[in-house]
């Protein structure tokens, strides 16, 4: 072979490999998700689909930060510093008032349940939501229940004015109404549970729970969702990460232990049986809506989003009314033979 046959041979491998470079650099698109909470066994499908290579069979390197409350994410998202987010839908109905142009877009429904409560001791003298007037409500400042709470005023004729609230971090709540250091808390249903739990209390006997859900607040709770311009930038990243989030869902469903594994990889210190319990309760309380056997895990009814979003924007006084496209978009959703009908 001649001089210059092997120049010529050499040049043109040099341009093939110029020319794959960039699709290799572009073949895993990378995603920045926050969680709803620090790491826990109800988290479960995320860390499976990440460790089992499912993210990564769609193209996504996903990196999973913890979070600080359901409220919290949606800012974080908002903002730029991360492109998803697992959080509150209604703290993102009320940004989609405010600021349409920053808001995330959910698109996968996981707690299709309400979870809110005020919860008080079992001998508390507070038997019906009226009877918080007068009295004092603790909760952590990005608790979604304490967000929702003057929504939930409204339908429970609560005058809010006669309500004081005040703030702690989340590890002290339980611990502040054990001590009547506040008449009641706001909270998730089952992480007030746990919590109580984790002091020795036990939350069926010692506690009682004013759920939002029992006084006209059949609200949606958390969701996934995505920043508007990774949508348009990543249409077909968005469908891959709900496709590959759906797939472990399915799987943590069918088998809770081996899902608990990969919780507990990513905090040691966790206490294995109290984070199975935390994931199984999870999935019965929170994500076990009777509409699922309808139109499937991950989806929404439009009838009732509409009416979530009117609640939320009438009893904020929210300037405008965000459209439930605006705050849902289901084209990411995998087929729906493909998502569950029961957990």
């Amino acid at each position: 072979m001649t001089t210059k046959r092997r120049l010529t041979l050499a040049l043109s491998a040099l341009g093939l490999c110029m020319t794959l470079l960039p699709v290799a650099a572009s073949a895993q698109t990378k995603i920045k998700m926050v969680l709803n909470w620090k790491y826990e066994g109800a988290q479960s499908w995320f860390f499976l689909a990440q460790d089992k290579g499912y993210f990564k069979e769609e193209g996504l390197e996903v990196e999973i930060d913890q979070g600080a409350g359901s409220a919290a994410s949606i800012p974080k998202v908002a903002s730029g510093a991360y492109q998803a987010g697992f959080g509150d839908l209604n703290a993102l109905i009320d940004l989609a008032a405010k600021r349409p142009a920053d808001a995330p877009v959910a698109v996968y429904m996981m707690y299709n349940t309400p979870p809110f409560t005020v919860v008080v001791k079992q001998d508390s003298p507070i038997k019906t939501p009226k009877d918080l007037e007068g009295k004092t409500i603790g909760g952590p400042a990005n608790d979604a229940a304490l967000k929702l709470f003057p929504a939930f005023a409204k339908l429970a004729k609560i005058d809010a004015s006669k309500v004081t609230i005040t703030n702690m971090a989340p590890n002290l709540r339980e611990q502040m109404l054990s001590r009547g250091q506040i008449d009641a808390a706001f909270g998730y249903v089952t992480t007030v549970t746990f919590s109580a739990k984790a002091m020795g209390l036990d939350p069926a006997k010692d506690l009682r729970f004013i759920r939002y859900g029992d006084y006209g607040m059949d609200l949606y709770a958390n969701a996934i969702f995505f920043s508007k311009n990774f949508i348009a930038e990543n249409p077909k990243a968005v469908q891959g990460f709900v496709k590959a989030l759906n797939r472990a869902i399915k799987e943590v469903a069918a088998n809770p232990d081996a899902g608990v594994d990969y919780a507990m990889k990513r905090e040691p210190l966790l206490k294995r049986e109290v984070e199975k319990e935390k994931l199984l309760a999870t999935i019965r309380n929170d994500m076990s809506h009777p509409e699922i056997a309808r139109i499937g895990l991950g989806d929404v009814d439009d009838e009732r989003l509409k009416k979530a979003i009117a609640i939320v924007v009438e009893a904020n006084q929210l300037p405008r009314t965000p459209a439930p496209e605006e705050v849902f978009n289901r084209s990411f959703l995998p087929a729906r033979a493909d998502r569950p009908s029961k957990l």
